[in-house]
């Protein structure tokens, strides 16, 4: 964390000062040095390795006072969900008996009156930092997104009748966000939760999260340094792939063929039917800077992402430029007498 290195400092050097400690001050403008030249050579951040998040949940009196009670762990970057699945699993089990605990494999709410009253019950989920839009203004570097984390979000996609998946017209989806006591990284690597929220997005919703997501990665991919040409074509694969599941045409298929007949819907076609214009700019940027990265063995399959990218544009058009009326009504002059007391009024009409 060369970042704080400069805090922790900030206190140091005022002491060293007062007692004429040169030679002190001469070692921790050293390390300061060293430290600021570290964040100005990395290339990304990533290579870090901050940390990786789970939510844990425990159910069941066999747990004592952690009956109901929630924590979210910071386990190191590289770790998967199937690893402290097994970890807690065997040290829960070694405690109470391997056939008395249960690890809860989805991330729905607990129904405890579904439970074994004998069994001891652990859910674990993987969860990510969240960050309202103002906060990311402030969040900007791969370190500030990793440091001084109180909230984390995970998603459980449903649909009505029950199931967890269905076609994209039915998909709903539950964002969770969780507030912890305290803020990661701390002196302990768990840090209980205190509050929870729940947002619920409609299948539009949804489809606008995706899309975005789908833009977002082609940005980071098109611009990228130094380039990476590997996964510059694995995320235009999955962009203007021909064989890609319920790609970014369907999405347009289904949401935007028609004009919604709840006007509540209105805002959420209109910002749709934008974020597939931006994705389109998008797949354009990423092709011709993929164009400059192959070499020659490549160039079929550049002409085939390129053939792709013209189908697909061709079949977004009409989706896409259709505007909902109502949304764009004109702007009406206010019929009156320029003189001293009264002026020309504009008035956008109200819906």
């Amino acid at each position: 964390m060369y970042e704080a290195v400069n805090e922790v400092y900030k206190v140091l050097i005022p002491v060293h000062e007062a007692n004429r400690d040169a030679k002190k001050l001469a070692t921790i403008h050293g390390k300061l040095q060293e430290a600021f030249g570290k964040i100005v050579h990395q290339s990304t951040g990533w290579e870090r390795m901050f940390g990786t998040y789970f939510r844990v949940g425990f159910y069941g009196t066999k747990f004592g006072d952690l009956d109901e009670q929630e924590f979210v762990y910071k386990e190191p970057a590289i770790t998967k969900l199937a690893e402290i699945s097994h970890r807690l699993e065997g040290f829960y089990g070694e405690r109470f008996g391997e056939e008395q605990v249960e690890v809860i494999k989805d991330s729905n709410p607990v129904d405890k009156c579904k439970l074994d009253p004998n069994k001891a019950y652990v859910q674990i989920t993987y969860v990510e930092p969240f960050f309202d839009t103002y906060e990311m203004k402030d969040r900007i570097t791969y370190f500030d997104k990793n440091y001084n984390l109180r909230r984390f979000v995970y998603c459980t996609p449903f649909t009505l009748d029950g199931r967890a998946h269905g076609d994209l017209h039915e998909q709903f989806k539950r964002k969770t966000i969780l507030t912890t006591s305290h803020a990661f990284p701390y002196i302990k690597t768990r840090i209980n939760i205190i509050h929870k929220e729940e947002i619920i997005s409609m299948p539009m919703e949804v489809a606008i999260e995706d899309m975005q997501k789908k833009t977002q990665e082609l940005a980071f991919a098109t611009h990228q340094n130094p380039s990476d040409a590997k996964m510059l074509q694995m995320v235009l694969q999955g962009s203007v792939g021909t064989t890609v599941n319920q790609g970014p045409l369907e999405v347009a298929q289904v949401f935007l063929s028609e004009i919604p007949s709840d006007p509540k819907l209105y805002r959420h076609h209109n910002k749709l039917r934008l974020c597939f214009k931006d994705f389109t700019k998008r797949c354009e940027d990423a092709l011709r800077k993929n164009k400059s990265l192959i070499g020659p063995d490549q160039k079929e399959y550049q002409r085939e992402l390129e053939r792709n990218y013209h189908r697909l544009k061709e079949a977004l058009q009409p989706l896409i430029n259709r505007k909902i009326p109502q949304l764009y009504k004109p702007v009406l002059q206010v019929n009156s007498h320029r003189d001293s007391f009264s002026r020309i009024s504009l008035r956008k009409l109200d819906f």
